[in-house]
């Protein structure tokens, strides 16, 4: 037998007129020996095809994904020089300036001698002046997270009448054993950074500042109570949005699983038509701000979906729903109009790359140029109107040329519609209306990896904390997985954003609308004006 060396492309049709033309010195015993032969084979390639495919996402769930990125994927000497004109080195090199230490204490250091005003002693005839920068020094110290202040109040005992008299406490001390910021630096470490109770317990125990996880558990269930109004406004506000991106990534919930779930059932609090956990992601995107909702359950993206559009004004026109093409992702009871996701699509090219090599590179490039049109977009801030304007110029030219080689592939028999890359043309050509809607419809957009980013929330805790162990444990970290995360998004500190609402519990629980992360800051500051009136 041939040593193979190198992969060989042969259509079917070739095959079979290779079979015709041997079947005249074949007999009929032979010449279906050899026609299932061929047809086996086939299959086996076929097959190999796709296994490799399962493979490369095997290797990407155990590993980790990697990127996906065009002068990734595509041969190094093709995109050689292109790199080197596109890169170039940061400034800085990862060297963070004075001005990004936003929570670190500040101390003015005074010249001991000198002042303004007095003469220069150096050349005793000038005059010093203040600088407008200072020089600048830059010390960190490590701390425990959660820091303590022990007071130890003096006492004083009469030695006649036994009465003791002792100090009163400052009035810094507080009333409070556990300040706000403590479920606050909890809360961004459990559910912003992924770190589970008994890891923070050990961090703190180490440096001498114990915390146990009951404890943990305690002031995080108080303090949800205090910021739920904020999370409820978040829900409201999200159903009023332009563009609503949702997806779903799995979860775990103790209480939702083997004997537990079993004893739920039989109590009547579950179902048990769907034992599956998942966490939705859904990001609501409008003119003014962009807000994170996260919520854990057996719901799937589209019935929690439905929950935010719920509370959405009846004289608003119908939303834009961005989600990949899974049925479960489509709410059933509220119409949106719908887009998918063409990061989804594109992805099927890239898992099969390997095997066919031409034909996904011009696949990657065509939507790279589309991706450079968007880019392009942002960069001059172009509003809904002007940026479809744009991408009905210069995109829709790619994307047609795009969907008459997929139908060429097809027509004239270039691809077998079993392979790898034939399932990943018809998946393109099966949902081409709503990955195409930002050629149509202003403000829609091309992916949903702004909720892929989201969920990453989730998929952080899940791997590092691993589950939640109640339904109710579940609803807590939504909650405040919502509130850091839309926090990030708006550009405040969502450490500084948790303290203020839990600080200002009633007037939240009152004026919602005006806690939000985008103006809190302002209602503290008119709330500060109108106190010094």
């Amino acid at each position: 037998m041939p040593k193979v060396t190198k992969r060989l492309d042969i259509k079917v049709e070739e095959l079979e007129a290779i079979l015709r033309r041997v079947q005249s010195v074949l007999n009929e015993e032979e010449y279906i020996k050899l026609k299932y032969a061929i047809a086996t084979l086939g299959f086996v390639v076929q097959e190999l095809e796709a296994k490799h495919v399962s493979i490369q996402r095997l290797k990407k769930a155990l590993f980790g994904a990697s990127s996906e990125k065009l002068n990734k994927v595509i041969s190094k000497e093709e995109t050689k020089g292109s790199q080197k004109q596109s890169k170039k080195k940061r400034k800085g090199h990862g060297r963070n300036g004075a001005a990004e230490y936003r929570g670190a204490k500040k101390v003015k250091v005074e010249l001991e001698t000198l002042k303004s005003g007095d003469n220069c002693p150096e050349c005793e005839s000038g005059t010093l002046y203040q600088q407008n920068k200072p020089g600048v020094l830059v010390r960190l110290v490590g701390q425990a997270p959660v820091s303590a202040t022990v007071y130890e109040l003096e006492k004083l005992r009469c030695n006649l009448c036994g009465e003791i008299f002792t100090a009163t406490a400052p009035e810094k001390a507080g009333t409070e054993k556990y300040t706000e910021t403590v479920s606050s630096i909890i809360a961004l470490q459990k559910y912003g950074c992924g770190l589970p109770f008994n890891r923070i317990h050990k961090l703190q125990a180490d440096l001498g500042i114990p915390l146990p996880t009951s404890t943990q558990w305690d002031i995080i269930e108080q303090s949800s109570k205090l910021v739920s109004p904020a999370y409820e406004e978040l829900i409201r506000q999200a159903a009023q949005g332009k563009v609503l991106h949702n997806d779903d990534t799995s979860m775990r919930i103790l209480g939702l699983c083997g004997a537990r779930l079993n004893k739920l059932i039989e109590q009547g609090g579950h179902s048990g038509e769907r034992t599956g956990v998942f966490t939705s992601g859904i990001v609501s995107t409008s003119d003014n701000q962009t807000i994170a909702l996260f919520f854990t359950g057996n719901k799937h993206a589209g019935e929690n979906i439905e929950t935010v559009l719920a509370q959405r004004a009846s004289q608003l026109p119908l939303p834009i729903q961005m989600c990949d093409a899974l049925s479960r992702n489509i709410p059933k009871t509220f119409d949106t109009i719908l887009a998918n996701c063409i990061t989804h699509g594109r992805r099927n090219f890239v898992d099969v790359l390997e095997n066919f090599p031409a034909e996904c590179e011009f696949v990657l490039k065509i939507l790279a140029e589309v991706y450079k049109n968007e880019a392009l977009a942002k960069k001059k801030q172009l509003s809904p109107q002007k940026r479809l304007e744009f991408h009905q110029t210069q995109s829709k030219p790619l994307m047609d040329k795009l969907k008459d080689w997929f139908t060429e592939q097809f027509e004239h028999k270039k691809v077998e519609p079993n392979s790898g890359l034939g399932q990943a043309i018809i998946y393109m050509l099966n949902h081409w209306d709503k990955l195409t809607l930002f050629l149509r419809k202003a403000g829609a957009p091309l992916d949903n990896n702004i909720c892929e980013r989201a969920l990453k929330k989730a998929i952080l805790h899940r791997k590092n904390a691993m589950f939640y162990l109640t339904q109710k444990g579940a609803r807590i970290g939504d909650t405040f997985m919502s509130l850091i995360y839309t926090a990030e998004l708006a550009g405040v500190s969502a450490f500084d954003y948790l303290n203020e609402i839990q600080r200002n519990a009633q007037h939240l629980e009152n004026t919602p609308g005006q806690w939000m992360p985008w103006n809190y800051q302002q209602t503290l500051a008119n709330a500060a004006r109108q106190e010094a009136a």
